[in-house]
């Protein structure tokens, strides 16, 4: 009771103090508001491309003699505030556009419009919106010129040039980013060896939680790539950013009416084949846009709307030990699996976006995005447990096991934000109010159906078994061990998940111009606060009464298709349901995975910039508090039930930043940035939930850690950029991270407080990790060769990277620490792509790489079992042909290579995990008009 009384004194200590530190900033704001009741000029207009009139982002407009510089933004709008009465001369800069030059005079208290409308490289506009990969590129690569801080960007344009079905799948391209795969298919991201847990993802601007129960990372295959206008992943945060992400923060947004011209649609059809299954799978998307006027404004309401659908089916094949080697004496295998899997996958998504300008100083918006995803998979397995570890090629009598696992999970993500920005004389005003939710159904399934050997057809209730290979293993079997006549049904486990993450925010930010002395200057600050909350309900049924023959022959569907060998029979999920008489709740399981988690933030920043001849410097500091509660359930096989759990705390953080960015001439920029960053422990890791067993009077308990740590991050960037010219760059980055409070599972049981216990297994911080790497990036498009080579495009990025971190356990007592590399981080990704496109042909090659990295760790204090992944480099094609200007068709070839995923302990001789999915081929025309 003491130690909850301490805990609200705290945090009403910590409410006391955010709110006199959000009083100051908003005293702070409306006292220069007041003081800036009158104001000099103003300078405002549009930029677009000079054919077909589509707006031009990140395009730099520089008053020349003030050396004060704009950028545009997604509807080509810039603006020059407060800029004195006189003659000044204004300067565009766009990679692959020819540069404006362009007399004005401002007048103080009116603004003055200038538009611009750009040409320059014979057929770029036309590629710039719709056709070309050097045009998609090249967008890109003018916001991430343009931009204060270190990003990465893609297009909707580039994105639809790769043979990619998801977001995820459409990051792996850039430099530092690698994704980890899902039965084949990009599904989390990484950036810059930093797993996807400890990566941000926002939507429109909104942070989007997660729809996994366990952790916090944002599943990016859910979302289609169809409903894309921009991805944007920014590696080094300004104050002005939520502060959560230590390897990169990752910005979805979805189409605008403004982002072209007047009415704009498009509609594609598509086929696509697996060749491990041969399925067939449809899909269909459309976007459309246009922009009315309305009240006596010109274009000032623009509707965007887009859907997409998606339903692909293909299975894969596995072997798989978990890791179960004895490597003490020799090299023996204690257990393996084979497994088939047959998947169907269905994506969905919405978007519906809204633009108002109903003043010239006022614009709003609405921006919603939906998605859902549904994972219908039938698991088929053969586990084998030797009764003594076996050599290859040893015969050894092992326990075999038939199950099936049939379970379907749906997805949603749901972002929806309401918003705005508003052009005072002096200040400009941001504001917006955003709710997101994701969450996770899994309705009742069969979670485990185990049939066991019948020991009325196979006395001993074992087999002789023996095994060949250590990578690509293969059995050797009797007969019997195939027929379905072996074996009865023995259990079947049902299970059901649910859990849902709510998020809202709310924020206000206000920007002031300047102008100290010679120098362009800006001061921004804001407020922000943020309510989460995220729930998991699990249910677990057991049942082991019957009706009718449990033989599985009763049960038996087809033989297998199994490309790792002969495997038998299917089985049919209706029997297995059809035969289950009762069902008993199992009240340990269905409780301790229960909890319920919230966490309230409350941010301010201030932060400035000044423009000093050719130096940019950005500096800033974030304040961030959050506000922790967990509840879940502890089980005491001692006193046989469960009792509630509750834990509360709170932190803040100071998080201060520099960028600095030089410019040696309009081509070429260096860049650095020392920023600092905090990432929660994933929810798992938080769980209150507890479960204490009796074994033999051994004591055991499995725990969450709710007292954990942030993450925190010391994050230094330096790096240089050179634009040669259209769709071309040639950039190199150095970073460094210090990471403290990095989480790690450990075994405490015999140590102070868990004396009783004989392993007491939960999450605890270690001291610090590391992580240090280069990112390489060029691309060139070689448009001054002769016909026909003058379409030819080369791109590539590299990354390489080194981490360790200190992790370590109990020994009778003892400690034993081990440095470990960073999980999920492979020390060297890279990317290549070989294109070429004409009038009406464009193709690329890409091939994906990326190096052998940390899985997880089995053993603390033995690295022996560190399971990895292998290296994998994976080879996609796509083809577009040009009917006409607004017909194409494409083919698509993923995975020509067969690259497998495969897991390993000890050196890559040893399997943890073997599987194959074969090539995926896609078929499909799309429509549009413009």
């Amino acid at each position: 009771m003491a130690q909850r009384r301490h805990a609200k004194k705290n945090c009403r200590d910590t409410f006391i103090k955010n709110t006199v530190f959000i009083k100051s900033i908003l005293s702070l704001t409306l006292a220069t508001i007041a003081g800036g009741a009158l104001a000099d000029g103003r300078i405002e207009g549009q930029v677009k491309a000079a054919e077909y009139g589509v707006a031009l982002q990140g395009v730099k407009i520089r008053i020349a003699e003030l050396n004060r510089e704009a950028v545009s933004q997604r509807d080509g709008r810039y603006v020059f505030l407060d800029v004195d009465a006189g003659n000044y001369t204004l300067e565009t800069s766009y990679i692959g556009a020819d540069p404006v030059r362009r007399s004005i005079v401002v007048t103080d208290n009116q603004t003055t419009k200038t538009n611009f409308q750009l040409v320059g490289v014979s057929g770029i506009v036309e590629n710039v919106i719709v056709i070309g990969q050097a045009a998609g590129m090249n967008k890109a690569l003018n916001k991430q010129r343009s931009a204060e801080n270190i990003i990465t960007a893609v297009s909707a344009d580039a994105i639809g040039q790769f043979p990619d079905t998801n977001v995820s799948e459409a990051l792996q391209r850039l430099p530092g980013l690698s994704v980890e795969r899902d039965q084949g298919e990009g599904r989390y991201v990484r950036v810059r060896g930093m797993g996807p847990d400890f990566n941000a993802v926002t939507i429109n601007g909104v942070g989007v939680p997660g729809p996994d129960a366990d952790r916090r990372a944002v599943a990016l295959d859910v979302i289609p790539s169809d409903l894309l206008e921009n991805l944007i992943v920014t590696k080094s945060l300004t104050p002005d950013m939520d502060a959560n992400s230590l390897g990169g923060s990752i910005e979805v947004q979805s189409l605008s009416a403004f982002d072209r011209d007047g009415a704009f649609w498009q509609m594609t059809a598509e086929g696509s084949f697996d060749d491990n299954t041969e399925q067939t799978s449809p899909k269909f998307a459309a976007t459309a846009s246009n922009q009315f006027s309305i009240g006596g404004d010109e274009n000032n309401l623009g509707v965007a709307f887009g859907v997409s659908s998606f339903k692909r089916e293909f299975g894969s094949d596995n072997v798989e030990t978990g890791g179960a080697w004895d490597f003490e004496e020799g090299v023996k295998l204690e257990e393996l699996e084979q497994r088939d899997y047959r998947i169907s996958r269905e994506r969905s998504g919405l978007t519906l976006n809204l633009d108002f300008k109903p003043t010239t100083n006022t614009d709003l918006y609405w921006r919603n995005l939906y998605s859902e995803y549904t994972d219908s998979e039938i698991r088929l397995a053969n586990v084998i447990e030797f009764e003594d570890a076996v050599a290859e090629g040893e015969i050894g009598s092992a326990e075999v096991q038939r199950e099936l696992k049939d379970r379907t999970e749906t997805q949603e993500i749901l972002s929806t934000s309401f918003g705005g920005q508003t052009r005072f004389e002096r200040w400009t005003v941001d504001y917006r109010l955003a709710h997101s939710e994701s969450n996770e159904d899994e309705p009742q399934n069969i979670a485990g159906a185990v049939f066991k050997i019948d020991d009325d057809v196979i006395a001993d209730e074992v087999f002789d078994l023996a095994f060949q290979g250590a990578r690509k293993i293969r059995i050797t079997a009797p007969a019997e061990y195939y027929q379905s006549a072996s074996y009865k049904l023995d259990e079947v486990e049902l299970g059901s998940t649910n859990t849902n993450d709510d998020s809202d925010a709310v924020n206000l930010d206000f920007t002031r111009d300047l102008q100290l002395g010679s120098n362009a200057a800006q001061i921004k600050f804001g407020v922000k606060r943020t309510e989460r909350e995220k729930d998991n309900d699990v249910n677990v049924w057991v049942s082991e009464d019957f009706n009718g023959d449990t033989a599985l022959t009763s049960f038996a569907k087809g033989v297998v298709d199994y490309q790792l060998g002969e495997f038998g029979s299917g089985i049919s999920t209706r029997a297995v349901r059809a035969a289950i008489a009762d069902q008993e709740l199992d009240e340990v399981e269905s409780s301790i995975g229960d909890f319920a988690i919230t966490e309230d933030t409350s941010a301010a920043y201030l932060m400035g910039r000044i423009d000093i001849d050719s130096w940019r410097i950005l500096t800033g500091v974030r304040y961030e508090d959050t506000s922790f509660t967990a509840q879940g359930y502890s089980w005491d096989d001692a006193v046989e039930g469960s009792t509630a759990t509750h834990f509360e705390n709170s932190d803040d953080y100071f998080l201060p930043a520099v960028h600095i960015r030089y410019s040696l001439n309009d081509k070429t920029q260096i860049r650095a940035a020392w920023t600092n960053s905090v990432v929660r422990p994933g929810f798992a890791q938080l769980s209150p939930g507890r479960l204490i067993e009796e074994d033999d009077g051994d004591i055991e308990a499995e725990f969450g850690n709710p007292d954990l740590k942030s993450l925190e991050s010391s994050n230094l960037d330096v790096g240089i950029e050179y634009y040669p010219g259209v769709a071309s760059v040639i950039s190199a980055f150095a970073f460094h991270k210090s990471i403290d409070n990095f989480v790690y599972q450990t075994d405490l049981g015999g140590t102070t407080g868990y004396e009783v216990f004989d392993h007491a297994v939960t999450f605890v911080n270690g001291d610090s990790a590391e992580i240090t790497g280069i990112e390489l990036a060029a691309s060139k498009q070689f448009s001054s060769l002769p016909a026909p080579w003058y379409g030819l495009l080369v791109g590539g990025n590299a990354t390489f990277v080194d981490s360790s971190a200190d992790i370590g356990g109990y020994d009778d007592g003892e400690f034993i620490a081990r440095d470990i590399p960073m999980p999920s981080q492979s020390d060297t990704s890279a990317n290549l792509m070989l294109g070429y496109e004409s009038d009406k042909i464009s193709m690329r090659l890409s091939a994906n790489y990326k190096s052998s990295y940390l899985l997880e760790v089995l053993e603390p204090m033995e690295s022996t079992y560190d399971a990895y992944v292998d290296d994998q480099m994976q080879l996609d094609f796509s083809l577009r042909y040009f009917l006409t200007d607004t017909i194409k068709v494409h083919f698509e070839a993923l995975n020509l290579t067969d690259e497998v995923y495969y897991t390993y302990v000890n050196n890559a001789r040893y399997n943890a995990q073997y599987e194959t999915y074969g090539a995926t081929y896609k078929l499909g025309i799309s429509f549009m008009s413009f």
